[in-house]
């Protein structure tokens, strides 16, 4: 008897848990009998059902991110971009989404990205270069969001967004070319003009530090000069002094600094008369 109760537990369990599911927060569900959907759109929290009878799906409704390779694509001038562009969608419709692609999500985006490549391609095609990479991007972007969920409707998603990443010309393109001389041209024109004010600047302060240089010398010379007329002055009252004191002695130290003066030159000549006042002391040694 006992093995009978334990099994009719179980089943009685087994039938409890089989009875619920639970929706997670950021997902959605639906729930079929017999593979037809007879409840969709649950939101997060505890749902019942039928046992063995029916089966629930749950869906990721968070944002959802479709980075596609970059596509070329012509512009309005018939010139070549590689546009690399991201696409935000989610579930908008879960029993569209399970009905279109069986609730695969890389099987919905790779419906998605043809259609959000022709978009592009028209919108581009229908615009200059300067409005694709300018400030008419968002416009680009607007009209691509709105066209995609017209056509991805049957998908039962919703695309949120549709951002480009980047606009890149060829390698090979002669409009590459002309941009990065431009830019080339720019920029040498900056380093030119840099490179003038900074000589003009390297003039002024070589021009001040020449004057501060004259000043600074011509300073010096008038100190050196004052100090050279103070120490004449004094020498002169020195020798005043002496000559008042012993006129005779005077005169002969005068004598002797004259021929240490005129006798300096290894081989110099001086001719004189023997009998000249300037041999006086040379002659009365005396």
């Amino acid at each position: 008897m006992r093995p009978l109760v334990s099994i009719a537990i179980a089943a009685v369990v087994l039938l409890a848990i089989n009875s619920v599911f639970v929706v997670r927060e950021g997902q959605t569900g639906i729930l079929l009998q017999f593979g037809r959907i007879v409840h969709s759109d649950y939101q997060p929290g505890l749902h019942f059902k039928l046992p063995l009878v029916q089966e629930a799906l749950r869906f990721d409704s968070r944002l959802q991110t479709l980075d596609a390779a970059a596509e070329a694509y012509l512009t309005s001038e018939k010139k070549d971009v590689n546009v690399d562009f991201v696409v935000k969608w989610r579930i908008a419709d879960p029993s569209r989404f399970y009905t279109a692609v069986a609730g695969d999500q890389d099987r919905a985006q790779q419906r998605l990205a043809p259609t959000i490549k022709d978009g592009m391609r028209t919108a581009i095609n229908s615009r200059t270069l300067k409005e694709v990479v300018s400030s008419a991007r968002s416009d680009l972007t607007d009209t691509l969001v709105k066209n995609a969920n017209l056509k991805t409707q049957n998908l039962g998603i919703e695309v949120v967004d549709v951002r480009i990443k980047r606009v890149d010309l060829p390698e090979a393109s002669s409009i590459l070319r002309s941009v990065y001389e431009r830019m080339r041209s720019e920029r040498k024109q900056v380093a030119d003009a840099l490179r003038a004010e900074g000589s003009e600047a390297a003039e002024r302060i070589r021009a001040d530090a020449d004057r501060q240089v004259q000043i600074i010398k011509a300073d010096a010379y008038r100190e050196a000069q004052t100090y050279r007329g103070a120490g004449d002055a004094e020498a002169a009252a020195v020798y005043a002094s002496v000559y008042g004191k012993d006129p005779e002695f005077y005169a002969f130290y005068r004598s002797l600094e004259a021929y240490r003066e005129s006798f300096q030159a290894p081989n110099g000549v001086l001719v004189l008369d023997p009998d000249s006042e300037f041999l006086q002391y040379l002659q009365n040694s005396k």
